[in-house]
């Protein structure tokens, strides 16, 4: 459902003639096996940002999210460590007064209020509207958007997967046996990622539309497909967000700003 009380306007701010700018990631899949990554993001939040009012993370922020209690695992655990880390950063935002508004992505859905507290930031539902700078525009993850396969298998798979009733019990488990059902899953991932250039894992026009004259906006921001552009569509413009790999051979990101001058995709 589209969330049209969108709660952050910046159409005052978008007016004046130095506003400062809103940026958009996602993807950033962190994890404490990408060092490189993990540094950009942290360059991102502490310099970057500096310039911004706020910050949107579009889903996929972290490779895996298995619970927010990972946050009071003890201090011996690399895992939990890291995870406080990442939102002693990203609270550094709030700190200096720049928002920072996070999504569930299909890998971090299960990032709760206690993280969201920890990392001073506002949780916002997919997909989600907002107006800035006198545009209307709608955000989503992306995944939702993916509907080529036949059966809608991942769409089955999301809709029981984000119900309270499955996720009540996935949390009930063990804190080490749902960290190693994630590590499976992105072993899992990690071995299909050379099939992503499939017509399957990509969005389709229907979907597109449909979220274009449902949110009554010409202007979407998405990722989850890692395949960074714009497209026009019948609708309206459709932004793909880039995914971050700095830990490669071919490093990889980018971020989206958008200001008066419109919106333009950034270098990191």
């Amino acid at each position: 459902m589209i969330d049209t009380k969108a709660s952050f306007n910046r159409e005052a701010a978008g007016a004046a003639k130095h506003a400062c700018p809103l940026f958009f990631i996602s993807d950033l899949h962190l994890s404490e096996a990408i060092p490189q990554t993990v540094a950009a993001f942290e360059h991102f939040i502490e310099v970057t940002a500096n310039e911004a009012d706020s910050v949107f993370i579009l889903g996929d922020l972290f490779e895996f999210w298995i619970g927010d209690d990972i946050l009071d695992a003890p201090a011996t655990d690399p895992r939990a460590a890291f995870a406080r880390r990442m939102a002693r950063v990203m609270h550094t935002l709030s700190e200096r007064g720049i928002g920072l508004y996070v999504m569930h992505g299909n890998r971090d859905f299960l990032l709760g209020p206690r993280f969201m507290k920890d990392a001073g930031a506002m949780l916002l539902p997919d997909p989600f509207v907002i107006t800035a700078f006198g545009k209307h525009l709608v955000l989503a993850h992306g995944d939702g958007l993916c509907t080529a396969d036949r059966m809608c298998m991942y769409q089955h798979f999301r809709a029981v997967a984000r119900s309270r009733f499955a996720q009540r019990l996935f949390l009930g488990l063990p804190l080490n046996t749902r960290l190693g059902i994630g590590q499976r899953m992105r072993a899992k991932s990690e071995g299909a990622r050379m099939t992503r250039t499939s017509a399957k894992y990509d969005v389709t026009k229907k979907a597109v539309s449909e979220l274009f004259i449902g949110s009554h906006t010409h202007t979407l921001i998405h990722g989850h497909t890692h395949r960074p552009a714009m497209h026009r569509e019948v609708e309206g413009v459709r932004w793909v967000l880039p995914d971050w790999e700095l830990d490669t051979a071919s490093p990889r990101g980018g971020y989206l700003r958008l200001d008066e001058n419109g919106l333009r995709p950034q270098p990191l």
